[in-house]
């Protein structure tokens, strides 16, 4: 019987170094020479406020280097869910260069954060809460799913599929992401915060983050609560360092591509979401470059994760 729990236990080691070493450690930099395109909307945003993207770099640069604090936050952050800090530095570095520009102090966040206490916000479109609009009968097949991530990802995919761009029920919904569609109670593609997270992708963490962190669950039912988590950075930052590793994991387990020392990837992955759905369309690709005789494609960096890989010199001295 002894020798039989040792035949098993080595099988299982042996399981667990084999899936170790099946997945392909992405190099750390960048696979182009030179930055990917910037797109328009974000150079035009970044010029009607009369700056520039370096400036904007620069100022989010001067927040992590003159607050400690916050230094130790992100840390502590990254520690709790296994992963290199400079991860969630350059996610907040990204946004805060290509999307809006960083507050020049912590506090600020802290302010906002309590602001976001003080009226009613609602999850809605056209006068329907989405908590009424989740309970459509096309909804039914992701009512099974307890796991905040996967019930969320499978609304959203019922969305994309059953209403995105379509009249249904006589109503009419735009052609537009759920996230932006639903959860932008001030005006449509807005995030915010110290991470920039849109609220969408924080009721997908929000059990991950409870489990790893203590942190309450989300509510949809109660945007206000939403909206202070995403602005508070004590709330916030495992809410960053979350997604991060649901990125990490999933190209992992389904691209097999280990990207845990590349923060470009991350951040590249953290700029354009679905990290799944695109895991998912990197093996395809390979499988076929496979079955081709053809090297594998390995996962590349956009504008947003070339500035992170490139600056990173510079950010990891901070740390």
């Amino acid at each position: 019987m002894k020798k039989l729990i040792l035949v098993i236990l080595g099988l299982t080691l042996a399981a667990t170094l084999f899936a170790a070493e099946a997945a392909t450690l992405v190099p750390a930099g960048n696979r182009n020479a030179e930055q990917p395109d910037i797109p328009g909307a974000s150079s035009r945003r970044t010029q009607a406020t009369n700056t520039t993207f370096q400036a904007k770099y620069r100022k989010v640069y001067a927040l992590l280097q003159n607050d400690p604090d916050l230094r130790g936050k992100i840390k502590k952050a990254a520690s709790a869910y296994g992963i290199d800090p400079m991860h969630i530095v350059g996610a907040i570095v990204g946004e805060h260069t290509y999307n809006v520009d960083a507050y020049d102090r912590l506090q600020t966040y802290y302010v906002k954060a309590i602001s976001y206490l003080s009226g009613k916000l609602t999850f809605a479109y056209d006068g329907e809460d989405i908590t009424d609009f989740v309970q459509r009968p096309e909804f039914e097949k992701c009512a099974a799913m307890s796991d905040s991530y996967d019930l969320w990802e499978c609304r959203e995919q019922v969305w994309n599929h059953a209403f995105r761009g379509k009249t249904v029920g006589g109503t009419s919904f735009p052609d537009d992401r759920f996230g932006a569609t639903f959860f932008q109670p001030y005006y449509a593609g807005q995030t915010f915060g110290l991470g920039q997270l849109n609220p969408l992708t924080a009721l997908q963490m929000s059990d991950l983050v409870h489990k790893m962190s203590g942190l309450p669950k989300l509510d949809v039912a109660d945007p206000n609560s939403v909206y202070k988590t995403i602005m508070d950075p004590d709330l916030t930052l495992p809410y960053v360092a979350a997604t991060i590793r649901k990125s990490i994991d999933a190209y992992k387990s389904i691209a097999g591509f280990d990207i845990s020392g590349n923060p470009g990837l991350t951040a590249t992955l953290y700029n354009v979401g679905n990290p799944e759905q695109r895991a998912y369309a990197l093996k395809a690709e390979n499988d076929k470059r496979r079955a081709a005789g053809e090297p594998e494609k390995l996962p590349e960096e956009n504008y947003y994760g070339w500035l992170v890989n490139d600056k990173l010199p510079e950010l990891k001295a901070l740390f």
